[in-house]
């Protein structure tokens, strides 16, 4: 039996990088999961990934900027498995690399729509779902720069800095009805993306400066952050609530 045993959770940006190692680490511990991604192809992909390796899963398509589609996850994870015990907000969009000054105001709105907004109504919706049930458990994705800053990312940093006041103040507000709210902050971590623009070699010197930030000496994998939200998510995890839990490799520790 493992630490998530017959938990249903909803799993979003689930289609690649850490959202699938993500579903593969819980499905692997037993959570039935309810694998969403706005790229639809991707999201199937993790979704017979997880079936064929023994797990649970099925895929619902939601764009996360829309509300509608949120609550639509929400009671579509209900319809299936009768009740919502877990979610991973993981769902996001990277930064410009761009200063400032040079950002539009479309660009700043879609990074603070898609990291910050969309997060407040996931965990909107669920912890409605999870009040009609007794409680549960949620995790957001925030990041090492939701604590510190770095140039070109203001409009990351900025949404990321507010995930993890609003995990807090979501923690303050549902831990006396039985729901916990926490955040992962993951260091940089070898999806496919990173992975690519690591060996490139006009980029060498950048990613060598990156690497020396963490004092492992290394970035982090994907399923090493799949492995921290799964604790969060089990029940071994029962006293933490409104905590921002750095999987970092040590970046903010330097």
């Amino acid at each position: 039996m493992g630490i998530l045993s017959g938990k249903s959770i909803i799993v979003t940006g689930a289609g690649g990088g850490i959202g699938r190692a993500s579903c593969l680490v819980l499905a692997a511990a037993g959570a039935r999961l309810v694998v969403s991604d706005v790229a639809e192809a991707a999201g199937r992909e993790t979704t017979e990934e997880v079936n064929a390796q023994g797990g649970e899963a099925i895929f619902v398509a939601a764009d996360l900027a829309s509300e509608e589609a949120i609550a639509g996850l929400v009671t579509e994870t209900i319809e299936t498995y009768g009740r919502l015990d877990g979610a991973f907000n993981n769902a996001g969009v990277e930064q410009r690399n761009k200063p400032l000054a040079d950002l539009t105001l479309a660009e700043w709105s879609h990074a603070i729509d898609i990291d910050l907004t969309a997060v407040f109504l996931c965990v909107k919706h669920q912890v409605k779902a999870m009040l009609e049930t007794g409680g549960g458990s949620i995790v957001n994705t925030a990041s090492s720069l939701g604590q510190v800053g770095l140039a070109g990312a203001s409009e990351y940093c900025a949404a990321k800095h507010g995930v993890i006041g609003l995990t807090r103040a979501a923690g303050a507000d549902y831990g006396p009805h039985g729901i916990r709210v926490n955040a992962v902050l993951p260091g940089i971590t070898r999806t496919p993306m990173i992975a690519r623009l690591s060996e490139a070699p006009q980029l060498s010197a950048v990613f060598d400066r990156l690497r020396s930030r963490h004092s492992m000496g290394r970035f982090g994998e994907p399923s090493e952050i799949g492995e921290s939200v799964k604790w969060l998510l089990s029940d071994d995890a029962s006293f933490m609530n409104g905590a921002a839990v750095a999987c970092d490799g040590g970046y903010l520790s330097i």
